[in-house]
Formats: C-alpha cells, structure tokens, sequence
C-alpha cells in the first residue's frame, strides 16, 4: 500500500443526529485495552520495582529493525480530523441545543484560519517551488488535493447540519431562522423600514463594466453577485454588494404586530444578506433585477516578516498588516444554486479555479451561530458554571482579601483553569503586584490578551507608580497583531519597557516575575503558565498555572528574562527547559530514560497531554519507547503526525483525544522515573515551531502534592470510562461515547468539575 493511501482519511459516513449511533460508536474491536498502571503503594505513591542487574538485551538478540518510512501521519490531514471531531460535537444530540450551533460556529471559525495560514501557505510554496515532500510521505500536490476533497465533504456536512438538523430544531425551541420568503406580510413591514434607516446607508453597490473594473473582494466578507438587465436597452449587467460586517449578522424579526409569534419564548430571526437581497430594487432604481446569489472569499492572510532586515520590527509588521487583505484568493464559497455563467464571471475575475470552489446551502458564513448561541436560553446551554477561587488562595476570613503573597510564600500553588478562578488568583496576583509599594519590579511575556484587560491596566498603574515593568510583547501572534501593537504602544507611553523578544523567534513562554521588597530582604515571586495572560478565554480554555516563591524557579526566571530583554546567551536553567534550546533535547532524554527502565525490566511508563504533537525526532523515541516496552498515553487535542497501535512499531502507544464545553489547552509531560515522576507544565507544543522558532518555556512541578495532583489528573483523562475520541492504526478517530452495556461514559470536564468541588471542600476541612 502507498503512504498516501495509507493517510487519506476522509470524514466518517455522516452519523445520525445522535452522535453515539452508527458507525462512531462500533468500538469494540477498535479500541484496545490499556495495560494496568504500575503498583501504588498504601499512600498512592508509585513502588519502584527492584534494580535489575540483567543485561538490557540477551546475547545475540538482534537489534530492531528499522522505523518504516511512512510511519508519520499527515499533519494537516490530522488537524482536518480534529475538525470533525468539533463537527461531530455539533452533531450530537445529546447536546444542549445552543451549544451545537456554537459547534457550527467554531467549526467555521477553524476552517477559515486553515484556509487563510495552512492552505495559503502551501500553495505559496507550490508556486514558488519551494515546496517539498512532506514528513508523511506526500507530494505537495497530491496533498492540496487531499485537503480539498475532504474540506469540500466537511462543509458540506457543516451546512447541511445546520440546515437539516440544528435550524430545524432550534425552529422548535421557538428559535427560527428564516429567509424572507417565509415571513408573513406583517414582519416584514418593520424590515423595510430598518433597511431604510440602517442598511440602505452603508451599502455601496459596485456595478462591473468596461468603466468600472471587477471591485477588489475582502477576505472572508459576505458579498451579494447580483445580474440585472437594462429595460430600455435589454443589456446585462453584472454588480457586487458587499454585505457590512458592522451590523448583525442575524437580524431580529419584530413579531410585536403578529399574534402567532408574538410571545416572549419565539424569536425570529433573518440573514442579513436576505433583508438586502430584498431591497436590491432601492440599490439599482430603474434596473431589473434578475438574478442573486451569495459568495465569500478566503484569502492568503498570514504574514511574512523578515525580522533581521526590517529596521523596526513594529513598523515592519504594520506596514504588512496593511497587506494582509490583498493577498491572493485560496478559496471561493458560493450559493450551491449558482448560475454557471456568474460563478465563471467571479472565478474568472478573481483568478481562482473551480477546484477551489466550494458550493453549499445558504445561509453561507456560519461563524455569525455565534450571535444565536448567545442567546439568553439557559435550557438550551450547558449547565451554568462559575469558577472557584482556589483553596490555596481563599482570604481566611471572608470580609477580608486575600494575601496572595503570603499564600504563595506559604506553599506553591497549583492552579486549573476555569476551574480554580483566574480572577481571584493570575489577575489578582499581577494586579496586587501592581498596588503594593514594597514590589520593585514586575516582569511578564504578553502573546494574546483582550484589549481591555485589567493586567494592561495593572502593569501601566505599576509602572505610573514608580515600578520597573518589563513586558515582552508578541506582536506577531497570529490574527492579534494590530491589538498588540496597540497596547504595546500603550504600554509604552506609560512607562514600561516594551522588548518584542529575540530576533527570529515567538516569544510564546506564558511567564510573570515579581520583584518584592520583604524583611529578609528580596523575595522574587512567579508564575508559570500554559495559557495565556487573557482574563476572556481564561473562562473558556482549560489551562495549568504554577505560583511559586521557589528561588530556583526564580532564578530561572531572572536568567529567561534576562535573555529576553539583553543579551544572556549562555543562560542556564535549572527547573525549566527553555526552546528552542532544551526543550526538544529534554524531553527526548526523559523518553529515553524510560526506555532504558523498560530495557533493564524497571517500569516506564510516558503520558503526555498536548494540543499538537509533529515534532518528528519525538514521536521516533516514542516509537523506540514503545518497541521497548513502554506504555506511552498521549492526550491530544488536535494534530496528531505518530501514528498509534502499529504491531511492531507503537503496539504500546494509545491517542485519545477529549472535546467538550472547554478547550483543552494545557501541557503536561509525565514520565514514571522508575516510581518517582518527572512532571512538567508549560506553553510548548510537540511541533516544529514551538521546539524551533519560538521561546517556550516548560517548569518542572517539584512539590509531591502537585505531582500527584497531575498524575490524578491524568489517571482520570486517560481511563477507560471517559467519553473521547481514539486515533486507531489505520489512521481513523474513533469516538467512544458508550461502553459495551450502551451506557454513557463519563464527560470528563463535568467530572473534573465536581472533582475540584471536593477538594476545596476537604481543604477548607483542614
């Protein structure tokens, strides 16, 4: 067998409205039995298991054969699969209804990014001939092609969800989503009017003529292709309106005058491009309109800037911002019921060819279920959830506030979030930090944070008051480049000294460092995190946070920021491994090391939890670890290259990977050690760019509680009766809702829930 056919995974048969039916759910023979943990003793601690003296290898074994050339999955075709997995989140009807049109949303939200980063930059590549086999064994053509077929099956399968399924039931829950062809006389009054007043004056239609040129389309707008005829001279005419993306992408239907609708539990709804298709007489008065159809473009918007010629880094970057949005086209969507003569018009003008056309159901442009989702139905949500303040960092009395820095001198502090609230423990820590006159210095890496966020506002009140603030500004994460250039400006019209990091590299590491004066003299306090500083998606992505007084941990910090601000290049660490120096090389020597425990008949046993994992000199001393007998869990969120559960190759290898109401974010690495594990948290991922190009920087946990806490915590994710999905040998995702009785399995973010319920409740008992 080829390695491309060995890797061309195309989405699993549509499932029925209940994701646990049908195909998804035959995982009997697919899904192996994991081999028990090593013993625990009394305590739960792991017993090492006596020294063996045997040779690793008995004389005249022969050595393992080689690893097989195709042993890596397809990167992109991994992330695809991970965006099925959220689509089939939206699928699945045991769901609460609000919560699967979300599904829809971030599903979109997902495929665009692809489109405009991944796919963009592939065909870049192809055109300049800079393009090369990939690790998994695949011509650059051949995997455009592959992309394609399976994005065109996924969106398909996206828009009818929503149209078959999702709208439909939404519809009965008094939620609808209607076109303009079903509302009644009466609701469609009030709409003239909004047209008139809010629309109509921010609409510019472009006609397109020998004196008017094919208009420039901006990625990702929603556009109107619009054919009219002259009466008097019969000719056709052919005109673009852009739909505003400053006004609702669903507009409320008044059902005030209509009895039928008119209660408090119906709400109605419109496209926006319907209303304006509607009223496209008023845009072209003594015009006919014949025909209209919606389309969307992505383009290339992912940024290219040579750090080491541009003289300024900040300027460079605005300056490609402004280009961002006339990058060439790299995908067109358009109404399924398209007349062939304006789609080849649009491909034609655009420069795209019909591979690159994607033609579904309307409403296209399924990011605006994000205003549904947000509706007020708490019937039709997850169950409300409201984050806790950590045990650890409660105030004693309740009148009182908390002393952050007293309670981190008093032990180190292990934080989950959303569970363990980021409010009452990052933010207030940065933001204490700020107000107390005995602190000297705060230091901290910034890649995203929301423009309004009150660490912003805390490091320029820190650095107003006197305060030395360093923060080492990002201002090329992805898609938040303009917003970090704004506060870094602000930052720096403040006061703090705004360093973007090392030329060449991201600076990706989530660190804060805190100088305080205290009467034994300089106390240096931190923060080590896996998410960023973002007080918004602290409440929706799961994430581990390390607050810590240790002086190592400390030192280390001092030592990175020092790197990142000056010139320290032969900093070392202690408690942390640095990328793109010691991070790859740190890990493979753990990997290493339980395989030598395996070899000389110690236990060994490797878990990871990571979003992504590529790097390929990793997944091959997994591999190594795997022949030698060492169980290795793998914990993925999305892209996963290693491939699981290949007889003589990662028999001993099982990926699962967890969806659910939060986003699993966090980092952990964990290796058995021979019963005493090695664990680490931290920002890097397992991929070329994290290991290569960026600042990353993992802790080692020391304290005996927090390992044991993580090691818990992984026990849990990774046992057999939690609900996930499980990459199998042939390369699938199987998801494993049920167990062999039919019963659910255990949703793991509601189970973590209660876990951390009890155990604020059995610290508050000590």
């Amino acid at each position: 067998m080829s390695s491309a056919a060995q890797i061309s995974v195309v989405p699993s048969p549509a499932p029925s409205p209940d994701a646990d039916t049908g195909a998804l759910s035959q995982i009997s023979a697919a899904v192996t039995p994991r081999r028990p943990l090593p013993e625990r003793d009394a305590n739960g601690r792991f017993v090492r298991a006596p020294q063996s003296t045997e040779p690793a290898a008995p004389a005249g074994r022969a050595e393992a054969p080689a690893l097989p050339a195709d042993r890596f999955l397809e990167r992109e075709i991994s992330w695809l699969q991970f965006n099925e997995r959220v689509l089939q989140m939206a699928m699945d009807s045991s769901l609460p209804l609000l919560e699967r049109a979300r599904f829809l949303a971030i599903f979109s939200s997902n495929l665009d990014e692809f489109f405009m980063v991944r796919v963009a930059g592939l065909r870049r590549r192809i055109a300049t001939g800079l393009a090369v086999r990939s690790a998994s064994g695949l011509e650059p053509r051949e995997l455009l092609e592959q992309i394609t077929s399976i994005s065109q099956d996924l969106m398909r399968l996206n828009a009818y969800t929503f149209v078959t399924d999702v709208r439909p039931a939404l519809a009965e829950e008094g939620i609808s989503i209607l076109h303009w062809d079903e509302l009644t006389d009466s609701e469609r009054i009030p709409l003239h009017g909004l047209f008139r007043e809010r629309v109509f004056p921010v609409l510019t239609p472009l006609a397109v003529d020998p004196a008017h040129p094919f208009p420039y389309i901006s990625g990702l707008s929603l556009n109107l292709a619009v054919v009219l005829q002259n009466p008097k001279t019969e000719t056709t005419h052919f005109a673009r309106v852009k739909v505003p993306d400053i006004l609702p992408r669903f507009l409320k239907i008044d059902s005030e005058h209509d009895p039928a609708h008119a209660d408090l539990h119906h709400t109605r709804f419109i496209p926006l491009e319907d209303v304006i298709a509607a009223h496209l007489d008023q845009l072209f008065p003594g015009m006919e309109v014949h025909e209209h159809y919606t389309f969307r473009v992505t383009r290339n918007e992912d940024l290219e800037v040579e750090e080491d010629d541009a003289e300024n880094l900040l300027t460079a970057l605005e300056k490609e911002l402004t280009r961002r949005r006339f990058g060439p086209p790299v995908r067109l969507e358009v109404q399924e019921d398209i007349e062939d003569h304006v789609l080849e018009l649009i491909t034609r003008e655009l420069g795209i060819s019909r591979a690159e056309v994607y033609a579904l159901p309307s409403p296209l442009d399924l990011r605006g279920l994000h205003q549904i989702a947000d509706l007020d139905r708490s019937d039709l949500h997850f169950e409300a959830f409201v984050a806790r303040t950590h045990a650890d960092l409660a105030p004693a009395e309740r009148s009182k506030a908390s002393d952050l820095f007293s309670a981190i001198a008093a032990k180190d502090v292990l934080l989950q979030h959303p569970y363990d609230a980021f409010s009452t423990s990052v933010q207030a820590f940065i933001g204490q930090a700020a107000a107390d006159p005995r602190v000297l210095a705060i230091k901290q890496t910034l890649y995203r944070t929301s423009g309004d966020s009150p660490i912003i506002d805390a490091l320029i009140d820190a650095a107003q008051s006197g305060k030395q603030v360093l923060a080492v500004v990002e201002i090329k994460a992805r898609f938040d480049e303009e917003n970090n250039i704004s506060w870094a400006r602000k930052l720096e019209h403040a006061g703090v000294h705004v360093v973007y990091g090392v030329v060449g590299l991201k600076t990706h590491a989530k660190l804060c460092l805190v100088v305080r004066q205290e009467a034994e003299g300089l106390v240096r306090y931190c923060h080590v995190g896996t998410g960023n500083y973002n007080p918004k998606t602290a409440r929706m992505y799961e994430d581990l946070g390390l607050l810590t007084a240790d002086p190592e941990v400390a030192e280390d910090l001092t030592r990175l920021f020092n790197l990142l601000s000056g010139y320290a290049p032969r900093s070392k660490f202690r408690r942390l491994l640095v990328a793109p120096r010691t991070v790859r090389s740190g890990l493979i020597e753990h990997v290493e090391r339980e395989t030598e425990n395996a070899q000389a008949g110690r236990p060994a046993q490797v878990r990871l939890k990571v979003n992504s994992i590529v790097d390929e000199a990793l997944i091959d001393a997994l591999y190594e670890a795997s022949r030698a007998g060492v169980q290795v869990d793998i914990w993925v969120r999305g892209i996963c290259a290693l491939r699981a559960q290949v007889p003589g190759m990662s028999e001993n290898i099982h990926v699962r990977s967890i969806l659910g109401r939060f986003l699993e974010h966090s980092r952990i690495f964990w290796f058995l050690n021979n019963g005493d594990p090695q664990v680490f948290i931290g920002s890097a991922d397992m991929m070329h760019r994290n290991l290569d190009r960026r600042v990353e920087a993992l802790v080692r946990v020391a304290d005996p509680g927090h390992v044991a806490q993580l090691t818990e915590l992984l026990d849990v994710g990774l046992a057999d009766d939690v609900s996930r999905w499980e990459l199998v040998g042939d390369g699938r995702w199987v998801r494993v809702a049920r167990d062999g009785d039919g019963n659910r399995l255990v949703d793991f973010q509601h189970h973590l829930t209660e876990w951390h319920a009890k155990r604020r409740r059995k610290a508050r008992r000590r």
